[in-house]
């Protein structure tokens, strides 16, 4: 598509988003009248910096369209491979991290210390209120009894 096409389509359809943003002004008010308006210069901005040109072409060239396609791929691949990295990260590294530690890895610890375990689940066995439990452990911590 030529140049001057481009630009006279560009120029017809600000044209026309400026006369409906001028009625939605004298209707709704300045500030949706004056986003209307905004609205309405971007195809002219984007005929007059080439953006439009770029779209245009993209449409319409089966090589581009094999790029983005290729850029796709690139990101899926890239994707994938972060994923297998930090699934083997995960994993431990097989046997060489066994082996450096002399055996079996310990497994993880989650969830609360072992401190904090045995102030909440100390008065919850007897019947008290866990919640409290961990409230007087807090103010023990902090020297209040």
């Amino acid at each position: 598509m030529s140049d001057a096409a481009i630009f006279a389509i560009s120029l017809g359809v600000t044209l026309v988003g400026l006369v409906i943003s001028w009625g939605v002004y004298r209707r709704r008010g300045a500030g949706v009248g004056l986003r209307g308006a905004a609205l309405s210069l971007v195809p002219l901005a984007a005929a007059m910096t080439g953006v439009t040109e770029f779209f245009v072409d993209l449409a319409f060239s089966p090589v581009k369209w094999a790029g983005v396609a290729l850029a796709g791929v690139t990101v899926l691949l890239y994707m994938t491979s972060g994923a297998m990295m930090s699934r083997r990260a995960d994993s431990g590294g097989g046997g060489k991290r066994k082996a450096a530690e002399g055996g079996d890895a310990a497994p993880r610890s989650t969830g609360r210390s072992g401190k904090a375990k045995s102030a909440i689940e100390g008065p919850a066995k007897s019947g008290g209120d866990p919640e409290m439990a961990e409230i007087e452990r807090i103010l023990r911590d902090h020297g209040i009894s």
